[in-house]
């Protein structure tokens, strides 16, 4: 029922809200990571600016800002 509930819920997006939805996600994965000691903040950083780079954009998402 909710993945019923919340695949409907995401076919309501425009591509632009999941595509900031997809950001978020990935964004809050490398938070867990970082969190967790799997990677070293330099890591964190790279993998962070390189998907915020690619999926366009630029600073507006990063924690510095």
């Amino acid at each position: 029922e909710r993945q019923t509930m919340e695949q409907t819920e995401w076919e309501k997006l425009t591509p632009e809200q999941k595509k900031k939805q997809l950001y978020l996600k990935q964004k809050e994965l490398l938070d867990t990571f970082l969190e967790h000691h799997a990677i070293s903040k330099e890591q964190y950083d790279k993998s962070l600016r390189d998907m915020t780079e690619k999926m366009g954009y630029g600073e507006s998402y990063d924690d510095k800002s």
